[in-house]
């Protein structure tokens, strides 16, 4: 009688994650079908323009061969649209804002520029074509650390 209850349960259980798991799929499907918005495959394009234009000017600043560092309404003309419109598909698209990837990559190549390279600080931070002291500034907002201290904590190591 015991063993019969015990597998009756484990029945139910096992039916009971099977019916949790169609509700899941049902529910994951009235989401994308009736309540998400939809991304338009425009908006995703124009999201992967947007990151390879910008992944160009980022290595064009790494190599030094830029003067002054793009602003959302360059990379908007590059791709013929409104830069509030820019802003507002790459946000929606990537759950991210413009500002937001660009300080990321820019955050990367300063610290790759700083450790593989023996610039100094204020070389570094012209070829990104910032002011030196608004380059640490920056820098140590997104790391927690200075230029400097980035590069001696690396190679104390």
């Amino acid at each position: 009688m015991a063993i019969n209850k015990i597998d009756n349960q484990e029945e139910h259980q096992r039916l009971l994650n099977f019916q949790n798991i169609e509700l899941y799929y049902l529910c994951d499907q009235f989401m994308e079908t009736t309540l998400a918005p939809v991304l338009s495959r425009r908006k995703k394009e124009l999201a992967t323009q947007y990151i390879a234009e910008l992944d160009i000017h980022i290595k064009e600043l790494k190599e030094g061969k830029v003067e002054r560092a793009f602003e959302i309404r360059d990379l908007a003309q590059i791709l013929h649209v409104h830069p509030v419109h820019l802003s507002n598909t790459i946000k929606e698209v990537t759950g991210r804002s413009t500002c937001d990837l660009y300080e990321e990559r820019l955050v990367k190549i300063s610290k790759e520029l700083l450790l593989e390279t023996d610039m100094s600080v204020a070389s570094i931070a012209r070829q990104l074509t910032y002011d030196p002291s608004n380059f640490t500034k920056f820098f140590k907002h997104f790391t927690g650390t200075t230029p400097k201290k980035f590069r001696d904590q690396y190679f104390s190591l």
